[in-house]
């Protein structure tokens, strides 16, 4: 063990080396940086929201309205089913997992149990029973109840979370954020951390915001003053108060889906100035866009946003071209962010926010400060305790230490990971876990010079019999931190990273580099004995 090859010795000293040079640009000022590749200068470590400040939002899909929704459908769907199949119904009642529908003539109950089962969309992959139906139909009598599966609700639970984890890191990436943690967490909900957001009410507006957005003919024939809609319509506030309409009757079918938009952008009207938003359907969208305005010129076409009308203009022509304009005493902002919301698309549910924290720029500039000064005293302290207790050898254990945290630094500049104030930590502790390894040495070495053995004999002893001592406890820390990934979150999950990294960096300096330091002064200097 005590035989180094040159080879060998090129291979650390590269690697040292290069710890130095990846770790770099995390001490480098903005002014420099710009002048490096950028594939170099973008190696670095982040800071998290506790060190860099930030906003930390944890919000809540509401899940009774993705239930609430897929219900409203079968509603529509059977009226559709039964009246294809020609089943006479008295009534459907929509109920909070499903709907009931009253027969006319119980002798239909079989083709209305048939008809009703169209309805039904396979859910659900392999762990979930995958091609299971999402509904079950039941009937007694001339009452047949429609039902939500299990299978079902869990489905629709998933996808709504993946779905708006999307939506929620396009309408963030809009902004401009950078370097925005988003993630699930539980069942239903989304941890959302924006490092250097001091104000959080902008983001929140755009998380807060649904932004479904459907086009729907106004039903000219009832007033929305009585405040009684004809079966099939329903009655909206509007958005339009400089024209004096404070609501509008408008019909329950869907015309032209919002998610058919290609794009939305924000400008200004060339004749009246006022900002307007510009919008673009994709080719179905189009398509059914100019179906609609041919057959239905003259009438007015609302624009329903989040069940609220935000313009109802009057179709003077068919719109062939895929492009139309919302207008509505719209400012600057506003129309800005209906065009990110738009652009993003529309949230399967509104998102509540039940946990909100602000962690501002100076608190984080203490917690580096603090962080950094626990560091470095802890690595004076470390170092004053092996130098005390191993002369020349403990200055050695000081210096593969110094080595490991640059490592550390260089590795987690590399995996562009994030660092919080746990990370820190752990950084801290990962001291004195390195170090162990160059006590069990320096105490073995000890144990075999009292025994009268030569100097030599008792280095490779030294390194041979503690090796193993060695790869044991490293192995126990490194199971234990994997259990804290595992199960862990957030700056609990770094903390581990942290301190798994610094444990297995020690096995490289801590068994080699101080081996080849070790072995470097002994063949320079030929001592009589050892020191320590």
């Amino acid at each position: 063990m005590l035989y180094f090859s040159r080879w060998k010795i090129y291979m650390i000293v590269a690697t040292c080396v290069a710890g130095f040079i990846v770790m770099l640009p995390n001490f480098l000022g903005r002014e420099t940086l710009a002048s490096l590749p950028g594939w170099y200068a973008n190696s670095r470590v982040a800071l998290g929201l506790d060190l860099r400040g930030g906003s930390h939002l944890l919000l809540e899909v509401d899940m009774a309205t993705v239930i609430r929704d897929r219900v409203e459908g079968l509603v529509d769907g059977a009226r559709q089913q039964l009246r294809t199949a020609n089943v006479g119904y008295t009534a459907i009642t929509a109920g909070d997992r499903g709907l009931t529908v009253q027969l006319r003539d119980t002798a239909q109950t079989d083709d209305a149990v048939k008809a009703l089962r169209g309805l039904a969309n396979p859910v659900g992959g392999v762990a979930m029973g995958g091609g299971q139906s999402d509904i079950t139909v039941s009937a007694n009598g001339n009452t047949l109840t429609v039902t939500l599966s299990e299978v079902a609700l869990r489905d629709r639970a998933t996808q709504a979370i993946e779905q708006s984890i999307e939506i929620v890191r396009r309408r963030i990436d809009e902004t401009g954020v950078n370097e925005p943690t988003i993630a699930r967490q539980g069942a239903d909900r989304i941890l959302v951390q924006l490092p250097g957001v001091e104000d959080p009410d902008r983001v929140k507006r755009l998380l807060g915001t649904t932004a479904k957005m459907t086009f729907r003919l106004v039903d000219t024939n009832a007033d929305p003053s009585t405040g009684r809609a004809p079966p099939g319509s329903e009655i909206l506030p509007s958005t339009e108060g400089g024209r004096g309409q404070t609501a509008y009757v408008i019909r329950k079918k869907v015309e032209v889906d919002g998610a058919t938009l290609k794009n939305a952008t924000a400008s200004t009207n060339s004749q009246s100035g006022e900002w307007v938003v510009n919008f673009e359907f994709n080719s179905a969208g189009a398509n059914r866009f100019a179906e609609i305005t041919k057959v239905n010129v003259g009438r007015p076409f609302a624009i329903v946003l989040d069940n609220k009308v935000i313009s109802a203009p009057v179709i003077r022509e068919p719109i062939t071209g895929g492009r139309g304009q919302i207008s509505g005493n719209f400012s600057a902002a506003t129309a800005n962010d209906l065009a990110v919301l738009l652009r993003a698309g529309a949230l399967p549910a509104p998102l509540k926010v039940i946990e909100e924290r602000t962690v501002g720029p100076d608190l984080g500039a203490d917690s580096i400060r603090a962080g950094l000064t626990a560091v470095a005293v802890g690595f004076a302290l470390v170092c004053v305790y092996m130098i005390a207790s191993y002369g020349l050898f403990g200055a050695f254990a000081c210096f593969a230490l110094l080595i490991n945290i640059v490592l550390t630094l260089a590795t987690l500049s590399m995996l562009q990971a994030t660092l919080t104030l746990p990370g820190i930590a752990g950084v801290l502790l990962t001291l004195g876990l390195a170090v162990d390894a160059n006590i069990l040495i320096n105490e073995r070495i000890r144990e075999e010079t009292k025994k009268g053995r030569g100097v030599y004999a008792s280095m490779e002893a030294g390194f041979s019999r503690a090796y193993s001592t060695i790869v044991d406890s490293n192995l126990t820390t490194a199971i234990k931190m994997a259990l804290l990934f595992i199960f862990g979150t957030g700056t609990i999950k770094g903390f581990a990273v942290t301190i798994t990294l610094g444990i297995l960096i020690s096995m490289f300096t801590a068994t080699v580099l101080v081996r080849l330091m070790m072995v470097t002064w002994l063949r320079q200097t030929r001592p009589a004995a050892l020191p320590v």
